[in-house]
C-alpha cells in the first residue's frame, strides 16, 4: 500500500476533458505518473519537471512509445498538486498558447481560493 505524500487534484475540467479524449494506453500511462506525484517524495525529472520562464509551473511528463503528452499542473503548498490542461506534444517546443492557457488556469485558480 502507497502511502500519499500529496494530493493530486484538478482545476476545472481541462484536465478531464483532455484524459478522455486519449486512448486508455495513455490513461492508464497518465494515471502512473499521477500516482508516481503523489507518492513519491522526490518525483523524477522524467515525470514531473518545472517550466522554464514559467513561474510555478510544471509539467507532468507521459511518453508511450514515441509519443509525448503534457499535462501543465503546479504545487499549492508543497502538499496539494492541481492539473491543468494537457496536451500532445507534436513539436520540440512546447506551443506557447498551451503555457498562456496554463498561466491563466493558475491565476484564476488563486483569485478564487483568495475569494473564499
Amino acid at each position: 500500500m502507497w502511502v500519499k505524500v500529496r494530493e493530486v487534484i484538478s482545476y476545472q475540467n481541462h484536465f478531464e476533458d483532455f484524459l478522455k479524449e486519449q486512448p486508455k494506453k495513455v490513461q492508464d500511462k497518465i494515471f502512473k505518473i499521477i500516482e508516481a506525484i503523489e507518492t513519491l517524495e522526490r518525483v523524477p525529472k522524467n515525470y514531473l519537471k518545472q517550466l522554464t520562464g514559467a513561474k510555478g509551473l510544471y509539467e507532468a511528463r507521459i511518453q508511450l512509445a514515441s509519443n509525448i503528452w503534457r499535462v501543465f499542473c503546479f504545487f499549492d503548498n508543497d502538499k496539494l498538486v492541481i492539473l491543468l490542461n494537457g496536451f500532445q506534444k507534436k513539436i520540440q517546443k512546447i506551443p506557447k498558447n498551451e503555457i498562456e492557457k496554463a498561466k491563466k488556469l493558475m491565476f484564476e485558480y488563486y483569485n478564487e481560493k483568495e475569494q473564499k
